[in-house]
Order: C-alpha cells, then sequence, then structure tokens
C-alpha cells in the first residue's frame, strides 16, 4: 500500500471548483428541466431529456478536468475496448466508498450512455445535486426494512414498482443502468456482520439485479462488470480532493446477459430464484479473485 501524501490547500481548490462546477452546470439544466416539465409534447420532451443527458455529460466532463488539473485522480483503466454510446448497459461494480462514483463516472463519460444510479430516497435534499438527479430521471427509491414491512404490509412491493416505472423511463434512450449490488460500501464490520464467503467483498443482492433486467424486457444485452481497486486503501472524498487517494485500477469485463436472466420470476420462482444466485455468485467468485489480484 502506497504512502499517503496530499495537500489541504489542494483540496480547498478542488473541492471549491468542483461546487462553482455544480452550481454553474445545474443552473443550466434546471431551466431546461422546468421547460420539460411545462410541455406536455412526448417527442419534445424526449429531446429535452437528451439534451439534458448531454448538459450532464459536460458537467462529468468539466470535473474530470478539474480532476487532471489537480493532479488529485490517477486512473489505471482497462477493457474499455468496444464500447458503445448507442447500446444499452447494465453496469455492475464492488463498492468501498462515495468516490466510486466519480470513478466511475471518469471512466466511462462519453464512452457509454450516462449512468443512471439507484438513490436513496432521502438524496433528493442534497443542494443542488438532488433537483439535477431528479431531472435527469434518477430513480429515488425507498427501502422498507422486515420490521415496517410486518407492521405496514400496504407497502410491500412499492420499491419494485419504482423499479418497473424508472426502467420504463430507461427504455426511451439508451442508458447505463447501474447497480452496486452489494447494496451497501464494504467495510470490515460489515464484512463480518454479513459473514461474507468473499475475502474483499460484500455478498451480492441478485433481487434487485433480477427485477432491473426482468423490466426492461431483454432491451440489456450487457453486462459491463466493474471492479475498482485502490491502492492506497479505502478513500474519502476529502482524500480524492487531496490528492491522497494513490493509483486507482479499474478492470472492465464485458458479460453477455443470456435471454434466461431476464426471462424468469426472482419472487415466485424457488428454482430461478437459486441458478440467478448462482450465476451471480460465480460472477461475484471471479471479482474477489481479481481483486487480489489488482491489490497485490
Amino acid at each position: 500500500m502506497q504512502q499517503r501524501s496530499g495537500s489541504t490547500i489542494k483540496g480547498v481548490v478542488t473541492v471549491s471548483l468542483m461546487v462553482l462546477n455544480v452550481i454553474a452546470w445545474c443552473l443550466v439544466l434546471f431551466t431546461v428541466a422546468i421547460v420539460k416539465f411545462l410541455v406536455p409534447v412526448p417527442a419534445v420532451r424526449r429531446w429535452l431529456s437528451r439534451a439534458m443527458t448531454a448538459l450532464a455529460e459536460g458537467w462529468i466532463g468539466t470535473n474530470n478536468a478539474i480532476f487532471r488539473a489537480t493532479g488529485v485522480l490517477a486512473l489505471e483503466p482497462r477493457g474499455l475496448e468496444r464500447l458503445s454510446t448507442r447500446e444499452w448497459y447494465l453496469v455492475v461494480s464492488n463498492h468501498r466508498s462515495w468516490v466510486d462514483i466519480l470513478v466511475l463516472q471518469a471512466v466511462f463519460n462519453r464512452r457509454i450512455p450516462f449512468l443512471k444510479f439507484f438513490l436513496k430516497r432521502q438524496l433528493i435534499w442534497v443542494p443542488f445535486l438532488g433537483l439535477a438527479w431528479w431531472a435527469l430521471d434518477f430513480p429515488f427509491m425507498r427501502r422498507y426494512t422486515s420490521a415496517h414491512l410486518a407492521s405496514h404490509p400496504e407497502d410491500r412491493g412499492k420499491d419494485l414498482e419504482a423499479t418497473r416505472r424508472a426502467c420504463g423511463k430507461f427504455r426511451l434512450i439508451p442508458t447505463s443502468v447501474m447497480n452496486f449490488i452489494e447494496g451497501t460500501r464494504f467495510t470490515p464490520a460489515k464484512h463480518a456482520a454479513f459473514k461474507s464467503p468473499y475475502r474483499n467483498l460484500l455478498p451480492p443482492r441478485a433481487g434487485g439485479v433480477s427485477f432491473v433486467l426482468s423490466a426492461m424486457g431483454g432491451m440489456l444485452h450487457t453486462m459491463l462488470d466493474v471492479t475498482i481497486a485502490y491502492t492506497n486503501g479505502t478513500p474519502s472524498f476529502w482524500d480524492l480532493c487531496c490528492g491522497r487517494v494513490g493509483t486507482v485500477r479499474v478492470d472492465v469485463r464485458h458479460r453477455r446477459i443470456e435471454d434466461w436472466l431476464a426471462a424468469g420470476d426472482y419472487t415466485n420462482d424457488p428454482a430461478f430464484r437459486e441458478r440467478f444466485q448462482a450465476w451471480l455468485g460465480g460472477v461475484w467468485v471471479d471479482k474477489d479473485a481479481l481483486l487480489d489480484r489488482m491489490l497485490s
């Protein structure tokens, strides 16, 4: 592991530039979003959606330019061949830090359709960013605990219905559906609590992935299996801004999504559920071994 270094001054400069970047692009984005909200014509709305996506790619592109100018993010990506902005992709990745999102955006911006994440509903209140995510049709999910569902059975299935509505919008224009299928960021405490059978990963949550594939109706033919390895230890956002992240290795593997993966009923078919979990578990075994090699 590399020795952490970096500069607080560099952190202040990077954060300041990123905040200015968010404000500048979001003001334009919100203006277009208001027009889209007021105009009822579907064809015009689709065109405005594409315009907002282009604005979002400009926003991410400027972020990447800031990282290059301040020298805070050193990437070693591989597997970026054969990518297209005209395809629909399912993108899955291991999850270590909030920095993962910025890494994925830096690697994939303008190489594939704009990444759409499933977000916790509370994140809609994040200043500027929450409204920007809403305007860009990011799906906001309300996660119900088992205790809540036991006392409020009427809420059962609402999270899946929200996924179905979001995927309906994704079908209109090429989209990259992003999913951190561990469900949360990896920490040693969570690794122990979940009794994970993997050395570097938490167990994957197969249900959400299966439902996305089913809701997209066979439009997703390729899964981009992304593995992120931080050679300097798991970073925070502030570590990134100060230039303390070190080299970030990113491996992208193209996996064909076979027809059966989108054709089954994960909720009600135990045989399909077991087969799907076995397939995803195999992907995770490969990823765990790959992380060992990337970090060695």
